[in-house]
């Protein structure tokens, strides 16, 4: 199995230009990049953010932007404005919901928000769960993210790892064997840890 990378990079293009150009080079190896201008699109464009999702499209690279859920208590009309926001601002072909609720009981209002992501022009869309869900989420979404936490949590685990299943580990050693197909596993800790590359990238530099 070759592992493909979802990397969530969310750091400013402007003030990490040499790590955005590791991505870029890196095209051929990720299944997508997560766009997070601001927790989000921002409340207005922002235009290096803009520059990087041309590039990363021009490279053939899904560029997915990032929208919030709050566990699904968001309301739908708050969501469905962020996903045309980076659509209309930086041209992404996909999304990546964050903070999915995992129960049942939320499947409708998620469902809603799919059709939402559809509409907006999302080819792809990701459910980041942070844990396993329900097995009604599955048909909603291209791939689910059903694990997001520490390399200490995740080496105990035993979980699916389907091609639709990525795992997204943090605070992990540069040999950490995450058994996903779709992966991202980062040296980063604490309350950023998506602000570092995968180990692999930065290992290119």
């Amino acid at each position: 199995m070759t592992p493909s990378l979802l990397v969530p990079f969310y750091e400013h293009p402007a003030e990490r230009p040499d790590a955005w150009g590791a991505l870029l080079a890196a095209a051929p190896r990720l299944y997508g990049v997560v766009l997070n201008p601001a927790n989000g699109p921002g409340t207005a464009p922002d235009p290096a953010f803009a520059d990087i999702a041309a590039r990363l499209r021009a490279a053939r690279v899904r560029v997915l932007g990032y929208t919030d859920t709050d566990y699904g208590r968001r309301p739908h009309a708050e969501v469905a404005a962020d996903l045309l926001r980076h659509r209309d601002w930086y041209g992404t072909d996909g999304a990546f919901l964050d903070q999915v609720p995992t129960a049942p009981e939320a499947v409708p209002h998620v469902h809603r928000l799919a059709v939402a992501a559809r509409a907006a022009g999302a080819g792809t869309l990701v459910l980041n769960h942070g844990a396993q869900p329900h097995p009604s989420y599955a048909p909603l979404a291209d791939l689910l993210v059903t694990f997001e936490g520490p390399w200490d949590t995740y080496r105990d685990l035993d979980l699916p790892a389907g091609d639709r299943y990525c795992h997204l580990v943090y605070a992990a050693p540069a040999d950490a064997r995450v058994t996903s197909r779709v992966q991202c596993s980062v040296p980063g800790a604490g309350a950023h840890p998506w602000g570092t590359l995968p180990h692999a990238l930065e290992a290119a530099r």
